[in-house]
């Protein structure tokens, strides 16, 4: 007994070693650009569907899914058979824009599930392999076809690292790009929320696109993703979409929906668009249409095909393996009702979450669609954000009192004082999820968003897991809040973000 205890515990001790010296190297060798490694020091040797095990042994409920790539999880077998046919057959791996079967296959599989309306009359190009690439091209597509050039983006948005994309996206440093209000119920930038917080929005949108002096001239596009996912994972309200979709169309303004994250069943629906109804003009997309590979694509109308031969390239747009796979994860979405399901367990696992908004202070919202979902961190002793005093709008914003015909635009009953955002708060959850063998993302406007985005294939004993170690984990950072108190003064600025 003495002796298989010292074999098993020498094993571990070699495998942790091995762990260690290769997150020692990462960090001696990789770009401090890097951000998920930071927060999660596993190295992962194996995974099948939610789980992943590190080189350490220690095994891992994956709630993070490669930031929404693996709609079926890691290394499913359908996925995997796709790519085994394509490197037994001989087929050619790289062949820039040529066509193949393979390529045929994805094209006709993901027009098949694409909204009403866009299908029948759609375009698709190949780009570079990620979903910045998709949204640089979307830019210059809706640039040439239009003679315009602004663009229209929406607060806390996120499109990408690369120049276009990131000028479109919530942190952009040098805007190029208009803001729009992106509506939401817990940190409405109009203190209101709900319905009025919307009517609120489209209104200043169609504010700013009539007035000849809003500064902002008719745009080449507007972007808009149906669920923020890096902006704190907020559900646009589909009354709005649909309001989005008039106001765009009324004056020639080509809509981009950005479904990199979104798309292929994650929110309930197989496009984020479709819940809604609203056919777009332009779809980017990536993550989850590779199947696990590098893949993406603009979808858009046939009349904005104005593109010259070579306009738009990439090397690598011929991606024959994730083509496969691709085809492979959409096919199976589609055929096996993965939207459906991940509408019903979402919406099963969001009702138990929100009881933790009951039970402890520091969970301030619950929101999600599907199963992409996400809790907000608070400081449950932070000075609320009053009616009046606004963090975006500052103060002048004085609720009427109810029955007031001005409440639309005053907020009588719904205004919002929300508690500010604990990143700190946040970060810890993470660690605690870690520790008990869950990986979770953060996100939101200040990383106070614990996100998850588990793949479409979860049972209902792993979301039970995953929830119960979501919960122990948040209960034993706000114990330790609560216990040792903040490890850092207010104001010394939030948490470095993850991702």
């Amino acid at each position: 007994m003495a002796v298989t205890e010292s074999v098993a515990e020498g094993a571990y001790e070699e495998a942790r070693a091995v762990h260690e010296g290769i997150l020692r190297r990462q960090s001696a060798r990789e770009s401090a650009a890097r951000t998920y490694a930071r927060a999660l020091p596993i190295v992962p040797v194996r995974a099948r569907g939610l789980t992943i095990e590190g080189a350490d042994g220690r095994r891992y409920l994956d709630c993070l899914s490669g930031a929404g790539t693996l709609a079926l999880g890691h290394n499913h077998p359908v996925v995997l058979e796709a790519i085994r046919r394509v490197l037994d057959s001989g087929a050619p791996l790289s062949v820039l824009d040529l066509a193949t079967p393979v390529k045929d296959a994805f094209t006709t599989e993901l027009f098949r599930t694409l909204p009403p309306g866009l299908a029948d009359r759609a375009r698709v190009q190949f780009c570079g392999p990620a979903g910045t690439d998709a949204v640089e091209a979307a830019f210059k597509l809706v640039r040439a076809a239009t003679g315009r050039t602004g663009m229209l983006a929406f607060t806390g948005a996120y499109h990408g690292m690369t120049a276009a994309a990131l000028a479109a996206s919530g942190g952009a440093g040098d805007v190029r790009v208009a803001r729009l209000p992106y509506p939401q119920d817990y940190r409405c930038p109009f203190g209101v929320g709900g319905p009025q917080g919307a009517e609120l929005s489209a209104r200043y949108t169609e504010s700013l696109l009539d007035d000849p002096k809003s500064g902002v001239p008719l745009p080449a596009g507007m972007i808009v993703e149906p669920v923020q996912g890096e902006g704190g994972v907020i559900p646009a309200p589909d009354d709005w979409l649909r309001r989005m979709r008039r106001i765009t169309a009324d004056r020639s303004v080509p809509l981009i929906a950005d479904e990199i994250q979104t798309g292929v069943g994650r929110t309930g629906a197989f496009w984020g668009v479709d819940h809604s109804g609203v056919t777009p003009d332009v779809m980017v997309l990536s993550k989850a249409i590779g199947g696990s590979l590098p893949l993406a694509v603009v979808v858009y109308r046939d009349d904005l095909d104005v593109w010259r031969p070579g306009a738009h390239a990439g090397t690598f747009r011929g991606n024959q393996l994730a083509m496969a796979a691709g085809t492979a994860t959409l096919a199976h979405v589609r055929e096996n009702g993965l939207a459906e399901r991940a509408a019903v367990l979402g919406s099963r696992m969001l009702t138990r979450l929100r009881a933790l908004r009951d039970e402890f202070p520091c969970v301030g919202d619950v929101r999600g669609r599907g199963l992409m979902i996400g809790l907000e961190l608070v400081d449950p002793e932070g000075e609320r954000t009053g009616p009046g005093e606004d963090p975006v709008l500052g103060e002048g914003l004085v609720p009427g009192e109810p029955g007031d015909p001005d409440a639309l635009l005053m907020g009588a009953d719904t205004a919002r004082s929300p508690r500010p955002a604990d990143p700190e708060l946040a970060a810890a959850v993470q660690r605690e999820c870690l520790h008990r063998g869950l990986i979770v993302e953060l996100g939101g406007r200040h990383a106070g968003v614990v996100r998850l985005l588990p793949p479409l294939t979860i049972s209902d004993e792993q979301a039970a897991a995953v929830l119960d170690r979501l919960s122990d984990a948040v209960a034993a950072a706000a114990r330790h809040r609560r216990d040792h108190g903040r490890g850092r003064r207010r104001g010394d600025g939030p948490a470095p973000r993850t991702g």
